[in-house]
């Protein structure tokens, strides 16, 4: 037991005893009335003694102090009357010996049985009051033959299971007991289940419970935010065991059971390689797209529908969906057309690529707020079609960030990656541009449009990324394919990636203080490719190497080992959110940017590769290809 735990128990402990002693006086009052003052001094004082001592006794031996009181339930009352009862037969029994039970009338005892059960059992269901505003969940029903588990986590997810696993007999698990992540309520009890360690007791823990015949068939995550580090330990540990790992359902979800069957998730690989839940501030971002109105590029991709998704929730007055894929498109437009049907809104086909046709679109939508989404980024297509990369990433960044300007818009939102960041290939160097050339807009003298430029690394199930191509080839049987041993990668969830870029934009644009920096999201720790290709083969219950094979392939056209999320000549400086820095500006001339980009246009259009690769390099001097580029060959010639 921690120190914290144990001063938490002492303090309950020595509540209870002066409970005891408090309600031996009273309860003798209620009798006796103001008899009290003219009975024997003394005969008072050696009752109250005995009947004190007897009641430490009797609660070193049940121990009410393990209960946790903000998860005090009508088990915890039967334990109360089970203690109280015992200290009265206990008093009886000592009393017997010194006097024949003469000092005390008879009636006495059963006044003490309820005011003793009062004065124990109403601070804790007053507690529980306090915190939860109801006492309706402190009736629960216990039920047998059911799936032993073991919890993880001594918190509101532990208790609103074990609540919900006491409501009928259908319910499917019996929580066997708890392991705290945290270390803090080992040796407490929420709804009369033990916490019986920490993470570092687990495995002592399932040989404790398994001499008891009670070993648990599966592990149970209760947070509903729990660190990437943590989840992997428990999924460490549980695989050496041999016990499956599980995740509680939502919590909406468990709560709307109301007697269904309530079934776990499984362990996914956002679970493994998630991190602790940013704060946020949501008000603030509510505020930025609240009532304005609003579009987004790319509207359909993986990053795209998510930003509609969120800002859809904030309520704009309108929102203006455009992308080139009519099917993406299509999808998205379908999914708001379900969940927020009232909602102003457009879904416009459109290419980045094609100036007149971005003019209009912004013409006609009059947005205050664009966010720009709509790229080319796998790496190695983008190497075989370079021109291509160039005309997105690079030139429709530009037709974009040119037509909201000309049509006033309040900000636009650019959202890179770290492979801008010393890029070896042609996607990074094109999406380098993009953030120069926003960078150099939003310094520009009397700009009235903010341009906020956002870098984060991949995201986990985009179109394109690792995790579905792991995913089809583990459904093939494997083997999975991973480049090279030592290539690691920086990870976020969609969700967390577009959460993040909201708050950025929220931060940038209610600040003129940070103009022309990037704003990068923290991606916590990289990740080795070759240890999340061993997870997944883990949580699809198979065991790497031995199950299905791991083989490598080397790297491919433009990649990297690794990824950086800063340039060395980027200085960072904090945010008023502590889940986002921001590098300062690597300041370029707009003029003299804008004719390279003009002629790197050119050649793009043009279909002169060599010549795109040319000056695609001169514009960014950091650029350094991975493998010798054509433009090596066409100037050899």
């Amino acid at each position: 037991m921690t120190g914290r735990a144990f001063r938490r128990s002492a303090a309950i402990f020595g509540h209870d005893v002066a409970m005891a002693s408090a309600s031996f006086l009273l309860s003798l009052y209620l009798r006796l009335g103001n008899g009290i003052f003219s009975w024997p001094r003394q005969v008072v004082e050696t009752g109250l003694v005995a009947f004190t001592l007897t009641a430490v006794a009797v609660l070193l031996v049940i121990r009410l102090d393990t209960a946790v009181w903000r998860y005090t339930s009508i088990g915890d009352l039967a334990r109360i009357v089970r203690a109280v009862l015992l200290m009265l037969a206990g008093f009886l029994v000592v009393q017997f010996a010194l006097t024949r039970l003469d000092d005390f009338p008879r009636s006495f005892l059963v006044i003490e049985a309820f005011v003793l059960t009062a004065m124990l059992a109403t601070p804790r269901f007053a507690y529980r009051l306090l915190k939860d505003g109801t006492l309706s969940a402190l009736f629960e029903r216990n039920a047998q033959d059911r799936i032993p588990v073991l919890l993880v986590g001594a918190g509101d997810g532990s208790e609103l299971f074990i609540r919900e696993m006491a409501r009928g007999q259908e319910a499917p698990y019996r929580v066997v007991g708890i392991v705290d992540d945290r270390d803090a309520r080992t040796g407490r009890e929420i709804r009369g289940v033990r916490v019986l360690g920490g993470l570092d007791d687990l495995a002592a823990v399932v040989d404790r419970l398994t001499g008891q015949g009670l070993r648990p068939q599966r592990l149970v995550l209760t947070r509903a935010r729990m660190d990437g580090a943590t989840v992997r330990r428990v999924f460490e540990q549980g695989d050496t065991l041999g016990i499956p790992v599980s995740r509680l359902p939502r919590v909406g979800v468990l709560e709307a059971a109301d007697g269904e069957a309530v079934t776990l998730r499984a362990i996914n690989v956002e679970d493994v390689l998630g991190r602790p839940q940013a704060t946020l501030d949501r008000g603030s971002m509510r505020a930025l797209v609240a009532d304005r109105r609003v579009l987004v590029t790319g509207a359909g991709g993986t990053i795209g529908s998510e930003l509609v998704r969120q800002i859809a929730g904030f309520g704009p007055s309108a929102l203006t969906l455009v992308d080139s894929s009519e099917y993406a498109l299509y999808s998205i437009d379908r999914e708001l057309e379900e969940t927020v049907p009232a909602l102003d809104r457009r879904a416009l086909i459109g290419d980045v690529r094609d100036r007149p046709r971005v003019a209009e679109v912004m013409r006609a939508a009059a947005p205050e707020i664009v966010f720009h989404a709509a790229a080319l980024k796998h790496v190695p297509l983008m190497e075989a079609n370079v021109d291509d990369a160039v005309l997105t990433n690079a030139v429709g960044s530009r037709i974009v960030a040119d037509a909201a300007r000309a049509a006033g818009v309040r900000a636009v939102v650019l959202i890179s990656t770290d492979k801008a960041v010393n890029p070896t290939n042609v996607m990074g160097a094109t999406k380098r541009l993009a953030e120069a050339y926003a960078q150099a807009l939003d310094l520009a003298e009397g700009s009235a449009t903010r341009f906020v430029t956002t870098r984060f690394g991949n995201v986990l199930g985009s179109t394109g990324s690792v995790v579905p191509l792991f995913q089809r080839q583990l459904e093939r049987g494997g083997p999975l394919t991973v480049t090279h041993p030592e290539m690691t990668r920086y990870f976020m969830t969609v969700r967390e990636a577009v959460e993040l870029v909201l708050q950025a934009a929220a931060l940038e644009v209610a600040s003129e203080r940070g103009r022309g920096g990037i704003t990068v999201l923290d991606m916590g720790e990289p990740v080795k490719i070759v240890d999340l290709a061993r997870q997944m083969i883990r949580l699809a219950g198979l065991v790497p190497d031995e199950d299905v094979r791991i083989t490598f392939t080397g790297l491919r056209p433009g990649e990297k080992l690794y990824e950086e999320l800063f340039h060395d000549s980027e200085a960072l400086e904090p945010t008023a959110i502590p889940a986002l820095r921001r590098a300062r500006p690597r300041t370029t001339d707009l003029a003299l940017l804008a004719r390279g980009l003009d002629e790197l246009e050119a050649a793009a259009r043009s279909r002169d590769t060599a010549a795109t690769q040319r000056t695609l390099a001169r514009l960014v001097p950091e650029y350094a290809p991975a493998t010798p580029p054509a433009v090596a060959r066409a100037t050899g010639d």
